[in-house]
């Protein structure tokens, strides 16, 4: 008896736990749409969308937010390009080739790296990357190191996610491989890690959201200029980091426009974890 009441309470926990967890999002995609949807559509999508001046608080006010767009994309993608490479590659160095006795303080350094807060990355990066971009003769701020800074900060998400499911690639995969005479590193790279690639995907998918939603170290680094980069050297303006900068002192129009820029920064993370679900179902079908 005393069983059957505790499974049926504990039934109701887990119903109430992930009742709240749908309720959290829905609330979010509530507050978010009900206060910047209405502003696009006066606005106009393709002028909100598609405008490269941003300024809010001119005499005749301007709200383009293609340049923080365009910095979002370049900034995300230049992370991906750094973060993803070195961090399957460090899974597979964890999984296949780190000794058992180094390989608990490598983890740990990982997990610390995961724990370690936004604005400290921020800080690191403004003090070494900066200068180090200034002696090379370019403007220390800018979409490069903003690229580089964030490429590191992604980097224990993915070594994660991907050395999880490189571990979860049964054995006889790699032992099938190496049976029919290919090399230790062909076996891996041709055979495990291809098998792994569903968890690795998502590995890159959770990068990619902690990517393009990072503020406070984005703001140290990037320069924080809403215009449309045309060089390397030159500095740019997220999304997030629009809002955080302008939100506190925003009123009226200008206050919508940033609930907008929210909506447009939310609708862009939909699209891209619906394109990597979609990739990732592809995949797992063949």
């Amino acid at each position: 008896m005393q069983r059957d009441v505790r499974e049926t309470v504990m039934k109701y926990v887990f119903l109430i736990s992930a009742l709240i967890s749908v309720l959290s999002i829905i609330l979010i995609f509530y507050f978010i749409f009900s206060g910047g949807l209405p502003f696009i559509l006066r606005q106009g999508v393709w002028e909100f969308l598609t405008g490269t001046n941003w300024r809010p608080t001119a005499s005749q006010p301007e709200f383009g937010i293609l340049p923080m767009i365009v910095g979002s994309l370049i900034v995300t993608g230049g992370a991906i390009l750094i973060g993803v490479p070195i961090g399957v590659l460090t899974a597979v160095y964890m999984v296949f080739y780190c000794p058992k006795r180094y390989y608990r303080y490598a983890k740990s350094a990982i997990n610390l790296m995961a724990a370690i807060p936004s604005i400290v990355y921020g800080f690191f990066a403004l003090q070494i990357f900066v200068p180090f971009f200034r002696i090379m003769g370019r403007s220390g701020m800018n979409m490069v190191t903003a690229s580089l800074l964030l490429g590191i900060m992604i980097l224990p998400t993915i070594i994660g996610l991907s050395e999880s499911a490189i571990r979860n690639v049964p054995k006889s995969y790699y032992q099938g491989a190496i049976g029919l005479g290919t090399t230790h590193e062909r076996a891996i790279l041709t055979v495990v890690v291809p098998a792994a690639k569903n968890g690795i995907l998502s590995a890159i998918i959770l990068g990619i959201g902690r990517a393009i939603g990072e503020t406070m170290a984005v703001i140290l680094v990037a320069g924080n200029q809403p215009r449309i980069p045309t060089e390397l050297n030159q500095g740019v303006r997220t999304l997030t980091t629009n809002i955080v900068m302008e939100m506190a002192y925003a009123t009226g129009q200008h206050r919508e426009a940033l609930i907008a820029t929210a909506v447009v920064l939310f609708v862009f993370i939909l699209i891209i974890n619906l394109f990597f679900t979609r990739v990732k179902n592809k995949g797992g079908k063949r």
